[in-house]
């Protein structure tokens, strides 16, 4: 039975609807329940809903053969899988964000971000030697109190910067909905994961 990890919120929704359209259907997951496991015995595949930023982690132990996740939680988690396939769904863009005109060209450069994985490796990248603030939310905050110079995060729309006089400075990278697959699995269960991977596209 193929093991399918989906991050709990509006993205499994729309992401069964995705599989339901090439016959990977899963009708007791529309069903309200408590239940995190639901299985199609007929198509000998089972999903089940974990944390988002957990996903990856189910996948690279073996867990789950597939799943779905961000391509920013991908980046920060660093696990060692296959990203086999995008969604296009939840378009954002992963980006150095503060006041307009800061100089990000220094070292010492004070970053508050929910993804210091992600803020580390990029500043490196540049040569820029950070001091790094970790926060769990409200990320758009840290400049407007002095916390921080710049902060890294995700922007949809931009409007919330927007309106609090922030601008995005540099973009990371874009992010959107990932199909991701286990490594042993990609060889056990090739056949069967490169059609699914065949009718999405």
């Amino acid at each position: 039975m193929l093991t399918i990890a989906l991050p709990k919120g509006r993205m499994a929704e729309a992401v069964m609807e995705r599989f339901a359209a090439i016959g990977l259907d899963c009708n007791e997951m529309r069903a309200k329940s408590r239940k995190l496991i639901f299985e199609n015995p007929a198509q000998q595949v089972r999903f089940f809903l974990a944390k988002p930023s957990d996903v990856p982690t189910y996948v690279e132990q073996g867990a789950a053969d597939l799943g779905v996740a961000g391509k920013d939680t991908l980046l920060e988690s660093g696990r060692d899988l296959y990203e086999v396939y995008d969604f296009g769904l939840g378009k954002c863009r992963l980006s150095v964000c503060g006041r307009p005109h800061t100089p990000l060209k220094r070292s010492g450069l004070r970053v508050a971000t929910s993804f210091p994985n992600v803020a580390a490796d990029y500043f490196e990248s540049q040569g820029i030697t950070i001091e790094l603030i970790r926060l769990g939310g409200s990320v758009e905050l840290a400049p407007l109190v002095g916390l921080s110079d710049v902060i890294v995060d995700i922007v949809e729309t931009g409007s919330t910067l927007a309106e609090n006089g922030l601008v995005v400075l540099e973009e990371i990278c874009p992010c959107s909905a990932r199909l991701i697959a286990n490594r042993v699995s990609m060889k056990l269960e090739h056949a069967r994961i490169a059609e699914i991977i065949r009718r999405l596209k």
